[in-house]
Protein backbone atom coordinates (compact mmCIF):
# COMPACT_ATOMS: atom_id res chain seq x y z
CA UNK A 1 0.00 0.00 0.00
CA UNK A 2 2.84 2.52 0.86
CA UNK A 3 3.96 2.09 -2.48
CA UNK A 4 0.96 3.04 -4.38
CA UNK A 5 0.36 6.26 -1.91
CA UNK A 6 4.08 7.39 -1.20
CA UNK A 7 4.32 11.12 -2.61
CA UNK A 8 0.75 10.82 -4.03
CA UNK A 9 -1.25 14.22 -3.18
CA UNK A 10 -4.46 13.37 -1.40
CA UNK A 11 -7.57 15.86 -0.94
CA UNK A 12 -9.96 14.20 2.06
CA UNK A 13 -12.87 15.76 2.77
CA UNK A 14 -14.68 15.35 6.80
CA UNK A 15 -11.34 14.60 7.62
CA UNK A 16 -11.57 15.65 11.25
CA UNK A 17 -13.66 12.58 12.63
CA UNK A 18 -14.70 8.75 12.37
CA UNK A 19 -14.17 7.52 8.92
CA UNK A 20 -12.32 10.65 7.77
CA UNK A 21 -10.38 10.98 10.42
CA UNK A 22 -8.94 7.31 10.29
CA UNK A 23 -8.18 7.31 6.78
CA UNK A 24 -5.73 10.55 7.09
CA UNK A 25 -3.58 8.03 9.51
CA UNK A 26 -3.75 5.49 7.41
CA UNK A 27 -2.99 7.45 4.22
CA UNK A 28 -0.45 9.38 6.22
CA UNK A 29 0.97 5.98 7.17
CA UNK A 30 1.30 5.13 3.71
CA UNK A 31 3.55 8.12 2.95
CA UNK A 32 0.74 10.22 0.70
CA UNK A 33 0.66 14.18 1.31
CA UNK A 34 -2.38 14.76 2.71
CA UNK A 35 -5.07 18.17 1.61
CA UNK A 36 -7.32 17.45 5.06
CA UNK A 37 -11.02 19.71 4.86
CA UNK A 38 -13.37 19.89 7.74
CA UNK A 39 -15.53 22.75 9.20
CA UNK A 40 -14.09 21.89 12.79
CA UNK A 41 -10.25 23.34 12.64
CA UNK A 42 -9.60 22.77 16.00
CA UNK A 43 -10.13 18.94 15.56
CA UNK A 44 -8.52 18.91 11.82
CA UNK A 45 -5.47 20.38 13.61
CA UNK A 46 -4.83 17.42 15.62
CA UNK A 47 -5.88 15.18 13.11
CA UNK A 48 -3.43 16.68 10.98
CA UNK A 49 -0.83 16.61 13.77
CA UNK A 50 -1.61 12.77 14.13
CA UNK A 51 -0.56 12.47 10.16
CA UNK A 52 2.58 14.11 10.66
CA UNK A 53 3.82 12.01 13.27
CA UNK A 54 3.04 9.01 11.23
CA UNK A 55 5.36 10.40 8.35
CA UNK A 56 2.69 11.93 6.21
CA UNK A 57 2.47 15.46 5.20
CA UNK A 58 -1.04 17.42 6.01
CA UNK A 59 -2.29 20.56 4.98
CA UNK A 60 -5.33 21.63 7.25
CA UNK A 61 -7.94 23.67 4.79
CA UNK A 62 -10.98 24.51 6.34
CA UNK A 63 -13.98 24.58 4.35
CA UNK A 64 -17.29 23.78 4.18
CA UNK A 65 -18.59 21.43 1.02
CA UNK A 66 -22.21 22.51 1.41
CA UNK A 67 -21.10 25.42 -0.01
CA UNK A 68 -19.98 25.35 -3.99
CA UNK A 69 -17.63 28.26 -3.94
CA UNK A 70 -15.86 26.91 -0.95
CA UNK A 71 -15.59 23.64 -2.81
CA UNK A 72 -13.59 25.37 -5.64
CA UNK A 73 -11.35 27.19 -2.93
CA UNK A 74 -10.92 23.73 -1.22
CA UNK A 75 -9.35 22.11 -4.33
CA UNK A 76 -7.12 25.81 -4.98
CA UNK A 77 -5.46 25.60 -1.97
CA UNK A 78 -4.78 21.74 -2.34
CA UNK A 79 -3.18 22.75 -6.04
CA UNK A 80 -1.80 25.89 -4.73
CA UNK A 81 -0.04 24.25 -1.83
CA UNK A 82 1.38 21.18 -3.77
CA UNK A 83 0.94 21.82 -7.33
CA UNK A 84 -0.58 18.89 -8.26
CA UNK A 85 -3.43 16.31 -6.73
CA UNK A 86 -3.84 12.32 -7.12
CA UNK A 87 -6.42 11.48 -5.21
CA UNK A 88 -9.89 12.94 -4.14
CA UNK A 89 -11.89 10.98 -1.75
CA UNK A 90 -15.57 12.65 -1.42
CA UNK A 91 -16.15 11.59 2.14
CA UNK A 92 -17.56 14.39 4.02
CA UNK A 93 -20.94 13.33 5.16
CA UNK A 94 -24.19 13.65 7.33
CA UNK A 95 -27.10 11.52 8.60
CA UNK A 96 -30.47 11.48 9.37
CA UNK A 97 -32.96 9.39 11.37
CA UNK A 98 -36.94 9.03 11.25
CA UNK A 99 -39.72 7.67 9.43
CA UNK A 100 -41.03 10.11 6.58
CA UNK A 101 -44.08 11.28 8.61
CA UNK A 102 -42.55 12.43 11.75
CA UNK A 103 -40.14 15.29 10.00
CA UNK A 104 -41.29 18.31 10.95
CA UNK A 105 -37.71 19.95 9.47
CA UNK A 106 -37.99 19.28 6.24
CA UNK A 107 -34.69 21.18 5.38
CA UNK A 108 -33.52 18.38 6.74
CA UNK A 109 -33.45 17.00 2.92
CA UNK A 110 -31.78 20.29 1.58
CA UNK A 111 -29.43 19.96 4.46
CA UNK A 112 -28.34 16.36 3.71
CA UNK A 113 -28.22 16.79 -0.09
CA UNK A 114 -26.38 19.67 0.19
CA UNK A 115 -23.89 17.82 2.45
CA UNK A 116 -23.42 14.55 0.71
CA UNK A 117 -24.04 14.87 -2.45
CA UNK A 118 -23.72 18.29 -3.90
CA UNK A 119 -20.66 18.43 -2.12
CA UNK A 120 -19.46 15.49 -3.81
CA UNK A 121 -20.09 16.84 -6.87
CA UNK A 122 -18.74 20.05 -6.52
CA UNK A 123 -15.22 19.01 -5.25
CA UNK A 124 -15.52 15.99 -8.05
CA UNK A 125 -15.89 19.12 -11.02
CA UNK A 126 -13.11 22.05 -9.37
CA UNK A 127 -10.53 18.76 -8.93
CA UNK A 128 -11.45 17.02 -11.97
CA UNK A 129 -9.24 18.83 -15.20
CA UNK A 130 -6.32 18.27 -12.38
CA UNK A 131 -7.26 14.34 -11.51
CA UNK A 132 -7.02 13.72 -15.43
CA UNK A 133 -3.69 15.19 -15.93
CA UNK A 134 -2.44 12.83 -12.90
CA UNK A 135 -4.54 9.84 -14.31
CA UNK A 136 -5.67 9.95 -10.39
CA UNK A 137 -8.09 8.39 -8.46
CA UNK A 138 -11.86 9.88 -7.62
CA UNK A 139 -13.72 8.07 -4.37
CA UNK A 140 -16.87 8.51 -3.46
CA UNK A 141 -17.84 7.11 0.30
CA UNK A 142 -21.10 6.09 0.16
CA UNK A 143 -23.52 3.94 2.18
CA UNK A 144 -25.44 0.11 1.64
CA UNK A 145 -28.13 2.85 1.75
CA UNK A 146 -27.17 3.71 -1.79
CA UNK A 147 -28.17 0.43 -2.90
CA UNK A 148 -31.58 -0.04 -1.12
CA UNK A 149 -33.94 2.01 0.58
CA UNK A 150 -33.74 1.99 4.19
CA UNK A 151 -36.51 2.83 6.49
CA UNK A 152 -35.99 5.68 8.44
CA UNK A 153 -32.93 7.01 6.26
CA UNK A 154 -35.50 8.81 4.06
CA UNK A 155 -33.45 11.57 3.55
CA UNK A 156 -29.64 9.84 3.92
CA UNK A 157 -30.75 6.86 0.91
CA UNK A 158 -31.55 9.79 -1.26
CA UNK A 159 -28.77 11.34 -1.24
CA UNK A 160 -26.91 8.25 -1.19
CA UNK A 161 -28.54 6.82 -4.15
CA UNK A 162 -27.62 9.93 -5.77
CA UNK A 163 -24.08 9.36 -5.11
CA UNK A 164 -24.62 6.25 -6.91
CA UNK A 165 -26.02 7.08 -9.59
CA UNK A 166 -23.69 10.11 -10.26
CA UNK A 167 -20.42 8.57 -9.82
CA UNK A 168 -21.56 5.43 -11.78
CA UNK A 169 -22.47 7.71 -15.11
CA UNK A 170 -19.28 9.46 -14.15
CA UNK A 171 -17.07 6.39 -14.45
CA UNK A 172 -18.56 5.56 -18.07
CA UNK A 173 -17.82 8.61 -18.96
CA UNK A 174 -14.08 8.82 -17.75
CA UNK A 175 -13.27 5.40 -19.62
CA UNK A 176 -10.32 6.16 -21.25
CA UNK A 177 -8.70 8.96 -19.48
CA UNK A 178 -6.99 7.42 -16.78
CA UNK A 179 -9.07 8.68 -14.33
CA UNK A 180 -10.64 5.61 -11.73
CA UNK A 181 -14.01 6.03 -9.96
CA UNK A 182 -14.70 3.99 -6.84
CA UNK A 183 -17.70 3.68 -4.64
CA UNK A 184 -17.40 2.53 -1.58
CA UNK A 185 -20.91 0.96 0.13
CA UNK A 186 -19.72 0.62 3.76
CA UNK A 187 -22.55 -0.59 6.29
CA UNK A 188 -22.94 0.11 9.67
CA UNK A 189 -19.41 1.52 11.12
CA UNK A 190 -18.72 2.43 14.66
CA UNK A 191 -18.35 6.45 13.84
CA UNK A 192 -19.42 10.14 15.33
CA UNK A 193 -21.26 10.45 12.43
CA UNK A 194 -23.79 8.51 14.43
CA UNK A 195 -23.92 11.34 16.82
CA UNK A 196 -23.92 13.88 14.51
CA UNK A 197 -26.78 12.43 12.83
CA UNK A 198 -30.30 14.98 12.52
CA UNK A 199 -33.70 13.81 14.01
CA UNK A 200 -36.55 14.43 13.02
CA UNK A 201 -37.21 17.85 13.76
CA UNK A 202 -33.35 18.98 12.71
CA UNK A 203 -31.51 18.82 15.59
CA UNK A 204 -28.57 16.24 16.18
CA UNK A 205 -28.86 12.93 17.90
CA UNK A 206 -25.93 13.28 19.95
CA UNK A 207 -25.15 10.08 22.36
CA UNK A 208 -28.85 8.47 21.73
CA UNK A 209 -26.95 8.19 18.16
CA UNK A 210 -23.36 6.71 19.42
CA UNK A 211 -24.34 2.81 20.19
CA UNK A 212 -21.67 -0.04 19.58
CA UNK A 213 -23.88 -3.19 18.85
CA UNK A 214 -21.16 -6.18 18.80
CA UNK A 215 -21.19 -8.28 15.36
CA UNK A 216 -22.86 -5.13 13.80
CA UNK A 217 -21.06 -2.85 13.74
CA UNK A 218 -17.79 -2.63 11.99
CA UNK A 219 -14.86 -0.80 13.43
CA UNK A 220 -13.76 2.11 11.59
CA UNK A 221 -10.11 0.96 11.12
CA UNK A 222 -11.08 -2.27 9.55
CA UNK A 223 -13.41 0.05 7.47
CA UNK A 224 -10.17 2.07 6.28
CA UNK A 225 -8.42 -0.60 5.59
CA UNK A 226 -10.71 -2.18 2.81
CA UNK A 227 -11.03 1.91 1.55
CA UNK A 228 -7.41 1.93 0.53
CA UNK A 229 -6.85 -1.10 -0.62
CA UNK A 230 -10.20 -0.80 -3.03
CA UNK A 231 -8.29 2.77 -3.74
CA UNK A 232 -4.90 1.57 -4.28
CA UNK A 233 -6.38 -1.72 -6.84
CA UNK A 234 -8.67 1.40 -8.26
CA UNK A 235 -11.74 -1.03 -7.87
CA UNK A 236 -14.83 -0.09 -9.39
CA UNK A 237 -16.88 -0.62 -6.09
CA UNK A 238 -16.93 -1.88 -2.57
CA UNK A 239 -19.72 -3.02 -0.81
CA UNK A 240 -18.32 -4.46 2.66
CA UNK A 241 -20.32 -6.76 4.22
CA UNK A 242 -21.80 -10.18 3.53
CA UNK A 243 -25.42 -8.34 4.02
CA UNK A 244 -24.99 -6.34 1.55
CA UNK A 245 -23.25 -8.25 -1.10
CA UNK A 246 -26.44 -10.98 -0.61
CA UNK A 247 -28.79 -7.96 -0.72
CA UNK A 248 -27.58 -6.87 -3.97
CA UNK A 249 -28.42 -10.12 -5.45
CA UNK A 250 -31.36 -10.65 -3.62
CA UNK A 251 -32.44 -7.14 -4.97
CA UNK A 252 -32.29 -8.47 -8.48
CA UNK A 253 -34.47 -11.95 -7.60
CA UNK A 254 -36.89 -10.58 -4.96
CA UNK A 255 -37.12 -7.15 -4.32
CA UNK A 256 -39.67 -7.47 -1.53
CA UNK A 257 -37.50 -9.98 0.48
CA UNK A 258 -34.83 -7.17 0.80
CA UNK A 259 -37.51 -5.03 1.87
CA UNK A 260 -38.17 -6.88 4.76
CA UNK A 261 -34.65 -7.75 5.66
CA UNK A 262 -34.52 -4.08 5.57
CA UNK A 263 -37.11 -3.44 7.89
CA UNK A 264 -35.98 -6.18 10.20
CA UNK A 265 -32.47 -4.74 10.43
CA UNK A 266 -33.38 -1.43 11.49
CA UNK A 267 -36.24 -2.71 13.79
CA UNK A 268 -33.63 -4.52 15.53
CA UNK A 269 -31.42 -1.64 16.12
CA UNK A 270 -33.78 0.79 17.65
Amino acid sequence: MSGTFAGQVVLLTGASSGIGAELARQFAAAGARLALVARDVVRLEQVAAECRALGGEALVVPGDVSVETACAAIVERTIAHYGHLDVLVNNAGLGSSGRFAEITDLSIFDTLMRVNFLGSVWCTAYALPHLTRRKGRLVAISSLTGLTGVPKRTAYAATKHAMAGFFDSLRIELAGTGVSVTVVYPGFVFSEINQRALSPDGTPFGERGYVRRKGETMETDECCRQILRATARRDRDLVMTWRGKIGRLLKLISPALVDRIARNVIDQRQ
